[in-house]
């Protein structure tokens, strides 16, 4: 009786432990992501640096294990690899005005999608191997840190989250041009140069498609095109838009909690800064409908109001030309991106490029 007591006594402390520590532990969490999106709110208003952000988000979601100095070192390390190979590999049959910003950009691509021969003063060769796509939980579903640029710096692979963020920092820093633009399920690169005009540059398969490349899939109607949702430039304060919706979407694996306000508010803050910014309305709207679901019983008036404000969003959605991309066909999207890269390649811009691509 007295060992059963006991040991009842022990599990009721141990269960109160673990329950207190899980409370102390949520509310952490809390804390930790609203003083992050109180800094990104700060960075978009002051349309501030994307790099920053891009830290601040991952950071977060990693409990602020990283220091945001070896992040910058590590970047300013590598933007020196790319400006010592861009003095070495001259781009010769490119002479017009913008001629630096032409290559700037070549040169973070190269960097990115090549292996880089780096001989140090020691004369010592060493090398540096391209940034991969990563076939593997590429929505980040399982593990929402593989779409961040630390795991793609950590691993040298990544997808189309990591890989046009990676880049457009690596522009930043080098003070060449560029512009994050997007697509159903994914990002590249935009790039404009005098001689051609606007190009793409695509990371997943490390090719320059034509605009008809990007619009071969059926889930791609000419609507959201031509409403401004897909295949148009992003500002930076746009970038940073995103940024804030990728904090909602970090917050959201970690404790799925919908009904505390803080998703709802990352969307609001987004979309305020990126209006179009599809994925922050069906990310607002799917919060809502969970929020609904709990309501509908309790507080009819409330739930109501959730509601018409969920199902303006969805209208809204399908009006803008909106349509849900299935896993199954991006995945085979994916794989026709590699196998198909030449036939769908800008052949301009490859006519000032030297060697294979």
């Amino acid at each position: 009786m007295i060992f059963r007591m006991k040991y009842s006594i022990l599990f009721v402390i141990l269960l109160f432990h673990v329950l207190f520590c899980k409370g102390q532990t949520q509310d952490s969490v809390q804390m930790n992501y609203t003083v992050c999106l109180d800094s990104l709110k700060t960075l978009v208003e002051a349309n501030g640096s994307f790099k920053k952000a891009v830290f601040l988000t991952e950071n977060c979601y990693l409990d602020n294990g990283m220091q945001y100095e070896h992040f910058e070192r590590h970047i300013s390390q590598l933007v020196s690899v790319i400006k010592a190979w861009q003095l070495a590999n001259p781009l010769l049959n490119y002479h017009l005005a913008d001629s630096t910003n032409f290559e700037a950009n070549y040169s973070i691509f190269k960097f990115l999608k090549d292996t880089t021969r780096v001989i140090s003063s020691g004369q010592k060769t060493f090398y540096l191997m391209p940034y991969t796509y990563d076939f593997v939980d590429f929505f980040g579903q399982q593990n929402w840190s593989t779409m961040f640029v630390t795991k793609l710096l950590s691993t040298h692979n990544g997808n189309c989250h990591s890989l046009p963020y990676l880049y457009k920092i690596l522009a930043d820093e080098f003070g060449a041009i560029c512009w994050l633009a997007l697509a159903p399920n994914h990002i590249y690169i935009s790039n404009r140069c005098k001689k051609i005009g606007w190009y793409n540059t695509e990371l997943t398969s490390g090719s320059f498609p034509i605009d008809a490349w990007i619009m071969a899939s059926g889930y791609l109607p000419l609507q959201a095109v031509q409403n401004g949702i897909y295949m148009d430039t992003l500002s930076n304060q746009q970038s940073i838009a995103l940024c804030i919706l990728d904090l909602a979407k970090g917050y959201e694996h970690k404790v799925h909690n919908y009904h505390d306000g803080f998703i709802l508010k990352c969307c609001d803050i987004s979309l305020q800064y990126f209006p179009l910014n599809v994925q922050a309305m069906l990310l607002k709207a799917e919060t809502l409908k969970r929020i609904y679901e709990k309501e509908k019983v309790q507080k009819a008036t409330v739930a109501k109001e959730i509601y018409h404000q969920m199902e303006q969003l969805y209208v809204k959605l399908f009006d803008l030309g909106y349509r849900e991309m299935p896993n199954k066909m991006y995945q085979q999207w994916l794989v026709s991106v590699v196998k198909e890269r030449d036939k769908y390649s800008n052949k301009q811009v490859l006519e000032f490029v030297p060697g294979k691509y």
